[in-house]
């Protein structure tokens, strides 16, 4: 099977390089097994728990960069590095002069936690590519059920845990991520921080536990 040459830059700002042959855009997951990704073919402002309890859906609300990266543990340059070679660009609002700020939707904060991940085992850029064109594809709850299994060259999508166990015993996983996994991390990370809604562009004020303890105490009394 052919892969991608592996990328230099741990941090993903290296300069890519070309897979040895075309690599297939990305496939829809089947019963049939688990499918390979990268080459054979998820004032007034307002509280962010109030958000995430229903009163706003993740999609009305938008992150801009250093939230993203609170949430993901990248550092700027690589975000602003993958936004501009276009690895995982902002799906809300892109950058469009000095001082403009980029707008991340949730989604896109889940790709941007996944793509640390697989850069951090050595698999390759193109493949990474490949596997966030398909992960921007899927939906929540799609998402939810999926893990990314990898050899380090080859990034597979598994939908149940037969798939799992196929690649395991065919010695094609080393490591596994279980989607639904980074999505709550993530979810989680953001309830803590500012939030901004997509169609206003007000303020969403991020919820400690603390505050939400206090509320639940005043609703209580």
């Amino acid at each position: 099977m052919e892969v991608g040459v592996r990328s230099t830059g741990g941090d993903g700002t290296a300069a890519e390089s070309s897979p040895s042959s075309p690599v297939s855009p990305p496939q829809p997951a089947s019963s049939a097994g688990p499918t390979a990704l990268g080459t054979a073919a998820p004032d007034g402002t307002r509280s962010a728990g109030d958000a995430a309890s229903g009163d706003l859906a993740s999609d009305q609300l938008g992150y801009r960069g250093p939230t993203a990266c609170a949430a993901t543990g990248i550092t700027y340059r690589q975000l602003d590095y993958w936004a501009r070679t276009g690895l995982v660009e902002p799906s809300i609002r892109s950058a469009y002069g000095s001082g403009s700020q980029r707008l991340y939707s949730f989604h896109d904060v889940v790709v941007l936690k996944i793509v640390k991940r697989l850069l951090g085992t050595g698999v390759s850029l193109q493949n990474i590519r490949t596997a966030v064109e398909h992960l921007r594809a899927r939906g929540k709850t799609d998402l939810a059920r999926m893990t990314l299994m990898s050899d380090g060259a080859t990034v597979y999508e598994c939908s149940s845990p037969d798939d799992v166990v196929d690649l395991l015993q065919g010695g094609q996983g080393v490591f596994g991520i279980a989607v639904g996994v980074v999505w709550r991390d993530v979810e989680g990370a953001l309830s803590a921080l500012h939030a901004e809604r997509v169609d206003t562009g007000e303020t969403i004020v991020g919820s400690h536990p603390g505050d939400e303890l206090a509320r639940r105490r005043n609703r209580a009394g």
